[in-house]
């Protein structure tokens, strides 16, 4: 069963076993604009929760992109290099960031529910 968490920069992490898929919600994409330019990480490379671990830039500003959680980067979505608009067209399906192994799953707890979140969208 998958499980999505979400952070108040407006990240999602969906859970699948240990491995989280990480990206922004629709939400933020708005915010963004368009987007124009994704940076990924190295597979690899080990994120802490809070830390930067993407960067996404758009016609109107360029933003980190958080780690929900701690742990180490097992994929990204290269395709987004090459169509940095899906993150547009699509945020939380085929416009995923990178996926993670988790660190330790007690960090998701301080991360909001589907409907947490939609009731802190209601105080921007």
């Amino acid at each position: 069963m998958t499980e999505t968490r979400y952070s108040k920069d407006h990240e999602y992490i969906r859970i699948d076993g240990d491995i989280g898929t990480v990206g922004i919600t629709d939400y933020a994409q708005g915010q963004l604009g368009d987007v124009v330019f994704v940076e990924l990480p190295s597979v690899g490379k080990s994120v802490t929760k809070g830390g930067e671990a993407a960067v996404v830039e758009s016609v109107k500003a360029a933003s980190e992109v958080y780690a929900p959680v701690s742990g180490e980067v097992v994929e990204v979505n290269s395709a987004l290099e090459a169509a940095p608009g899906t993150v547009n067209e699509d945020p939380s399906g085929t416009g995923w960031f990178l996926k993670l192994k988790l660190k330790d799953a007690a960090e998701l707890e301080g991360l909001m529910s589907e409907a947490e979140y939609q009731n802190y969208l209601k105080t921007l």
